[in-house]
């Protein structure tokens, strides 16, 4: 392939459809960070998880905007991430460097445009992924920008393997 997809695997829990779609915008929405232990066994239970989990070297969650994360009070990526892999999990690392408009009412390619640029490594670390596999969590994954454009930054860095796992995935951007 000229134009390789920047994720090696990439695995969802469920649908987001009900009853789960309710459930995750309680987590995320209402302050829930409850729930984190109960949505990481659904995650845990998804064929292929536990064996990415497994061999991969660090698990990264999906970083919020500082506007966001005052919003919510917590970041439901890292909590996910946390529960999954609490030695692996490296909450500094992968980071937003620009915080982006809320991906719902856009459509597929200006999801894409909204996150280009928007991650980065921590500088003085990012050498941490070279040569390394990598697991990137993440709670719902609709069109795939934010989880392609942070794997892009990964790839960039040398990561060798880049496995996303997402609670939940839907394929209409407006429903997320």
């Amino acid at each position: 392939m000229t134009s390789p997809p920047p994720l090696d695997a990439c695995f969802a829990a469920v649908s987001y459809a009900y009853p789960w779609a309710g459930l995750i915008i309680n987590y995320k929405l209402n302050g829930n960070p409850g729930l984190s232990a109960v949505l990481t066994t659904l995650l845990r239970s998804t064929p292929w998880v536990e064996p990415a989990l497994e061999r991969c070297d660090l698990v990264l969650p999906m970083p919020l905007s500082m506007q966001r994360l005052r919003e919510r009070g917590f970041n439901q990526a890292l909590e996910l991430a946390r529960h999954l892999a609490p030695r692996k999990t490296d909450a500094t690392l992968l980071l937003r460097i620009r915080d982006t408009p809320s991906q719902r009412p856009l459509k597929r390619t200006e999801r894409q445009r909204n996150v280009a640029g928007a991650f980065a490594l921590e500088p003085l670390r990012a050498q941490r992924v070279r040569d390394r596999s990598v697991v990137l969590v993440d709670d719902v994954m609709t069109s795939g920008a934010s989880l392609f454009a942070a794997a892009r930054t990964l790839r960039e860095a040398g990561a060798a393997h880049i496995t996303a796992l997402a609670l939940a995935r839907t394929d209409d951007p407006l429903a997320a």
